[in-house]
């Protein structure tokens, strides 16, 4: 496409999740012609919406880390500045074998600040409470570059504090038991912290007090892309989905072609030397990618990427915005096609070596990634007058050992989120929406019924409730999330972001890549998009 005489670049963008459409804006912002390509028959990924008893909800994502001001300032630069909003500030429970209690204030990832505080003496009980205390007398040992969470926290503070505490909060907000996280993912600064106070429970009080934060309230226990208790929380008015239909409306503003409802079938590059020879000597597939990106530089690296329709996009550059698995099978079909020679070189019968296909080829391989995560959220709606007080406050944490409670976490939505009681009461006075989540770390998501998630909102809420209350049930299933913060993520990560450099034209972002939370996908993908844009511009 040609714009004043002046060759316009085109990207394609496969994901229309929150980081795909966020790139797209970027580069469309750019100046390049963008196109988005998503199976799935609307947008938004995780951010996703749904109605249950004429209610529309979040069905993924409900909520936002505050700090830092990304996400903020993002949804202000949207015009979503004036629908920004706090949850209720009643705070969370843990439910433990045999007893329920609220969560304890002045924690990060559940680590006590206070360990004798009588909110954490509560749920450890005296003995697990000093032992917990003696951390801060505890000679202090400098903290590995890779250790895990779980280690940490068992040396420092015991058992009962990772099991009782620590594991409900991880297991909730990050899919995988603290033994697997890397402490460096989930809390950066916490070890450096603890270098300069000498404890655990002194690191925990002083990030607290840096960022600000009043004693910590649980964020979102049965969500997706959560925050962790402690952290500040917002949404927006009306959902979360807001973000998306913003998102949206500005790039079909800037001219980006969002095509829903077809998938991407495979990725490849190739050497396209001159539009004519291409015509005269290219394969079909080949022809059809010149085609349509005819105004391509002479000599230009081109891109293809094949549809499950059959159809042919070409393009100058292609942003890899999919979902942890997604993306690697089609990063995988880029390494087993590798880089085709150009159309001149095979006439002349000069091939040069692909050096970029083993490379990419290697860290693609399945066995050096774990296996997705799998939750399941069961959202239920339903009239019940004795959930007006909010029993457990805006929703319950779940320890591992409870045998009786099947679900992770609950969250009662309609007492954390003032506009959506606001929304749902309107008629109907005492009309709550609960949500379930269903599927820990490592663990496939068990099968979830009506009669299982009303048994278990029961048992953490403290009220029995029955099927003549409820007014609509649905369920939605996330398969295709990893857990960022397992140890060694990183450098996976690292090695694979290098082997796609190695492809210009090419780059890849989204929560696997960036990490767990909107802040790191939106400053993620506007990174990635960035430096696209530089690579593009500049061959």
């Amino acid at each position: 496409m040609s714009v004043g005489g002046t060759v316009r670049k085109s990207v394609v963008v496969v994901g229309a999740g929150v980081g795909g459409l966020v790139a797209a804006r970027e580069l469309a912002r750019s100046g390049f012609a963008v196109t988005v390509i998503d199976g799935a028959a609307t947008a938004g990924g995780c951010v996703a919406t749904h109605s249950v008893a004429g209610i529309r909800l979040d069905s993924g994502a409900e909520s936002f880390a505050t700090r830092g001001g990304t996400v903020a300032d993002y949804l202000a630069e949207l015009g979503l500045g004036d629908r920004l909003v706090t949850p209720n500030i009643r705070g969370a429970w843990l439910q433990l074998q045999g007893k329920a209690a609220p969560l304890p204030k002045n924690t990060l990832l559940g680590i006590p600040g206070v360990p004798l505080a009588t909110d954490v003496r509560v749920i450890l009980g005296w003995s697990g409470a000093i032992r917990a205390q003696l951390d801060r007398v505890l000679p202090f040992v400098r903290v590995r570059k890779e250790a895990d969470l779980g280690d940490l926290v068992r040396r420092r503070m015991g058992r009962k504090v990772l099991d009782r505490l620590v594991a409900p909060v991880v297991s909730g907000v990050h899919s995988a038991h603290p033994d697997l996280v890397d402490v460096q993912a989930v809390a950066p600064g916490l070890t450096t912290a603890m270098t300069n106070q000498g404890s655990l429970s002194g690191a925990v009080m002083s990030l607290l007090a840096r960022r600000g934060q009043a004693p910590a309230d649980a964020a979102d226990p049965a969500g997706g892309g959560r925050p962790a208790p402690g952290s500040a929380v917002g949404g927006i008015d009306g959902g979360m989905y807001g973000l998306v239909e913003a998102l949206v409306a500005d790039c079909e503003r800037l001219g980006v072609n969002l095509q829903l409802g077809v998938g991407v079938e495979s990725v490849r590059r190739v050497e396209l030397a001159r539009p004519r020879a291409a015509e005269q000597s290219a394969s079909p597939e080949e022809a059809a990618a010149a085609g349509s990106a005819a105004d391509a530089d002479t000599g230009a690296a081109e891109w293809m990427t094949v549809l499950t329709d059959g159809s042919v996009l070409g393009s100058h550059g292609v942003m890899i915005a999919a979902g942890f698995r997604s993306a690697l099978d089609l990063l995988r079909t880029i390494a087993d096609a590798g880089t085709k020679p150009s159309v001149e070189a095979r006439l002349s019968g000069e091939a040069p070596l692909d050096t970029d296909r083993a490379d990419l080829a290697a860290v693609t391989r399945t066995e050096r990634w774990p296996g997705s995560s799998a939750v399941t959220l069961a959202t239920i709606v339903l009239d019940s007058p004795e959930l007006d007080a909010a029993p457990r406050g805006t929703g319950v944490l779940v320890a591992e050992d409870v045998t009786n409670v099947a679900a992770k976490a609950l969250t009662h939505a309609t007492a954390k989120w003032p506009w959506l009681a606001r929304n749902a009461q309107a008629e109907h006075p005492h009309r709550h929406v609960l949500r379930l989540s269903y599927g820990r770390g490592g663990q496939p998501a068990p099968p979830v019924s009506l009669a299982q998630a009303l048994a278990d909102a029961s048992t953490l809420l403290g009220i029995p409730l029955g099927d003549g209350q409820v007014r609509g049930f649905a369920l939605t299933d996330w398969r295709d999330s990893l857990a960022f913060a397992t140890a060694g993520h990183r450098a996976r990560v690292d090695g694979l972001v290098e082997a796609v450099h190695g492809h210009p034209g090419l780059e890849v972002c989204g929560a696997w890549i960036s990490g767990t939370g909107l802040a790191y996908v939106i400053d993620g993908a506007r990174v990635k998009a960035r430096e696209l844009s530089h690579r593009l511009t500049s061959s």
